[in-house]
């Protein structure tokens, strides 16, 4: 039976009576949308992140953009962020009018490269979005530095428990934008997502601007409000599943580790595991990752790419950044494979993919 990169079902699976409980609980209330379970998990979460609050919305893409619009980003501004974590942040700064302005990425880390980052910022940069990729933090002391007054932006979606020193990811920037989609970390049973941050005029904004714009019903403060609501059942879901995820983070470090000690291929480049650090994916480097991928597929071990094309050669651009030059990133592109790591891979599941990476000859 082929590995796959991760098995919802059975990380489900594992504490699948408390999501029951906890479904059907929402469904005897008669409460759906924007009621207790969504305040107590926005409360249990900020106590999480280390921020006074936490807002639920409906997925990661709008937690990046409704962030965005509470610092006022709109048409004709600029927004800074790296090329080479899926279009995510791309997108929502798209999505707003605004115009993304690409920077390298450090090659070991693959996250923002502060030297680089301080040659794109200009008079039209309004914000910064530094995403902490497969789990390795970003730079946030650095990038701050270089930014000055510019907000920062610390997308999550692959961080969920990380921290920076003893600061958890998602309090360090003005703030944090995650993604509960399934497969993250932190997975609801669907799509949800949350902004931190311990700014109260930030948060009251997007509080109003997940809604319509509403201060109070049917009484609109914000112009550009909209509808993203964290619903009930995945609040509830993801209430059950927090207290898990230290555990959870745990086994992924330890396989992480089981790798990083076991593996042995001059071809196959292993990431690092900092402190403070989680493991959402686990991204090696090949100068010839096709043929490493074939070979992980006959061993029936699944391999896939996070990302393989850079934004901004996107062929939805065309020539849009034709002169955009970015070659730590475009190299990583080119090299970056996605080896198993979840929670509940079996240690003879481990020992086969190190067996493998192992026994390739390129």
């Amino acid at each position: 039976m082929m590995l796959q990169i991760n098995d919802l079902k059975r990380h489900n699976d594992s504490i699948r009576p408390e999501l029951e409980r906890a479904v059907s609980g929402v469904i005897e209330s008669g409460w759906l949308a924007l009621g207790p379970r969504v305040e107590a998990f926005e409360k249990a979460f900020a106590e999480h992140c280390g921020s006074s609050d936490s807002i639920g919305v409906a997925n990661g893409t709008d937690a990046l953009t409704l962030a965005l619009l509470a610092l006022g980003v709109g048409p004709g501004d600029e927004v800074v962020t790296a090329a080479n974590a899926g279009m995510y942040a791309t997108a929502a700064i798209l999505g707003l009018g605004a115009d993304p302005v690409f920077v390298d990425v450090d090659p070991h880390s693959l996250t923002i490269a502060p030297p680089s980052l301080e040659t794109r910022l200009g008079p039209r940069t309004r914000a910064i979005v530094a995403t902490h990729l497969y789990g390795r933090v970003a730079p946030l002391d650095r990038l701050l530095d270089v930014a000055g007054d510019v907000p920062l932006i610390e997308d999550c979606a692959q961080s969920h428990g990380a921290s920076v020193g003893q600061r958890p990811v998602g309090s360090v920037g003005a703030l944090g934008c995650f993604s509960f989609y399934p497969t993250k970390n932190l997975g609801a049973c669907g799509d949800a997502g949350a902004v931190t941050t311990s700014d109260d005029v930030l948060a009251g904004r997007i509080r109003r601007l997940r809604q319509y714009g509403w201060a109070e019903k049917y009484r609109a403060t914000e112009p550009l409000g909209r509808n993203s609501r964290l619903d009930e059942v995945q609040a509830a879901i993801l209430l059950e599943k927090l207290p898990h995820l230290g555990a959870w983070n745990a086994r992924g470090a330890a396989i992480a580790r089981a790798y990083g000690n076991n593996i042995r291929n001059q071809r196959i480049t292993l990431p690092p595991l900092g402190e403070g650090e989680v493991v959402h994916l686990y991204v090696v480097r090949s100068d010839d990752r096709e043929a490493l991928r074939m070979h992980l597929h006959r061993w029936d071990i699944d391999a896939q790419v996070h990302y393989p094309i850079p934004d901004h050669q996107q062929p939805a651009f065309a020539s849009r950044f034709a002169q955009t030059r970015l070659p730590e990133t475009e190299r990583a592109c080119c090299e970056v494979l996605t080896l198993p790591c979840f929670p509940e891979m079996t240690d003879e599941e481990v020992q086969r993919v190190i067996e493998a990476c192992s026994s390739w000859g390129g």
